[in-house]
């Protein structure tokens, strides 16, 4: 196990003791698993990526990662206290999968949009996480980090 997916379950292990956190509705932001031929249009894609603030295309759902790295990336989001966000599951849609690619010139999953913007993937959104970038990214969006709560929590201690 790498260093940073090894670094990503830690934290990943600290949040499901921290909160469990809510199933999310894939279907909310147009569950992918339907394998339609244009799914993986570039047209198609950026109507994803806009659909909402938070976009990530993953193995599996939040609810059951089925790859360490889209668990890491579903972990890291969930210690910003980030529960409102569209997941798409690549792996019910072919098409999606290499669409996607495609679409970010990124050839791995998971991959991590803010703002319809590609951020990256499970490397990228965790050194986001340690260097702070990923509060001030939230920020941007209207969403507050709830590592901010919980450094104040510690300061009053």
């Amino acid at each position: 196990m790498s260093g940073v997916v090894r670094a990503a379950w830690r934290l990943g292990a600290a949040a499901a003791r921290g909160r469990a956190g809510r199933a999310l509705s894939q279907a909310a932001g147009g569950d992918s698993g339907g394998g339609g031929d244009d799914s993986g249009s570039r047209e198609a894609v950026e109507r994803l990526v806009r659909a909402h603030p938070v976009v990530v295309f993953m193995k599996g759902s939040p609810a059951q990662p089925l790859c360490g790295f889209s668990n890491a990336v579903v972990q890291i989001l969930r210690l910003h206290g980030v529960e409102d966000y569209r997941a798409h599951d690549v792996l019910q849609d072919p098409n999606l999968r290499q669409g996607v690619k495609n679409y970010s010139n990124w050839p791995t999953i998971p991959q991590v949009y803010l703002n319809g913007e590609f951020v990256g993937g499970c490397d990228i959104l965790l050194q986001m996480h340690q260097n702070g970038d990923l509060v001030e990214e939230l920020k941007k969006l209207g969403i507050r980090s709830a590592l901010l709560d919980a450094e104040k929590d510690q300061d009053k201690k």
